[in-house]
């Protein structure tokens, strides 16, 4: 896909979940997350203070969807409706056809398999949508949790680059996963 063509993102679904462009009207649920420092400790954003920063926040994620240039997937339970997250693409590099995806999940919905399902989702979408050859994830090195996620999904980890990443005014210890197209079954 070349840049200049747009691209809207599509509604996925899985068993449990449904994956979806953000709205405005997500604005309470992700400010019932991203205000926590929990959500935040292993990201390299602050914590919102108040909902406008929220709303602020997914204005331009809306924004991005007009140019085509924002694969950022709301979370969605398919049984309440709640959004619960987001999940999708934090660059794409057309040239390489590789990309960088990350999550961001409420707290309250850890440890019960979301952050796996979304995230497998998404990276089959670039593969068989967006033509990417490789896909990576990189973590905090502490954020163990996360790295689990990624190897749920059949990502390799390739390694820990030490302080190598400024993240809210220390440097960081990050780590990387990645899964090729073609080591896919």
């Amino acid at each position: 896909m070349k840049s200049s063509q747009k691209h809207n993102l599509p509604t996925l679904s899985t068993e449990r979940l449904i994956l979806r462009p953000l709205t405005l009207w997500d604005a309470e649920d992700m400010f019932e997350y991203a205000h926590q420092e929990l959500t935040t400790k292993y990201l390299l954003w602050y914590p919102h203070t108040n909902i406008s920063q929220t709303i602020e926040h997914i204005a331009r994620i809306k924004k991005n969807y007009t140019f085509g240039n924002s694969y950022d997937f709301a979370i969605e339970l398919k049984e309440s409706g709640k959004m619960i997250g987001t999940c999708g693409f934090v660059y794409i590099d057309e040239a390489n056809k590789k990309a960088e995806v990350g999550y961001v999940l409420h707290p309250s919905y850890w440890n019960q398999g979301f952050a796996t399902e979304a995230l497998n989702t998404v990276i089959k979408y670039g593969f068989d949508k967006l033509a990417l050859s490789r896909i990576e994830a990189r973590f905090i090195a502490e954020n163990t949790a996360s790295a689990a996620v990624m190897k749920k999904c059949g990502m390799s980890f390739e390694g820990i680059s030490k302080k190598s990443l400024k993240v809210k005014g220390k440097l960081r210890d990050i780590g990387v996963y990645s899964i090729l197209k073609d080591t896919l079954k």
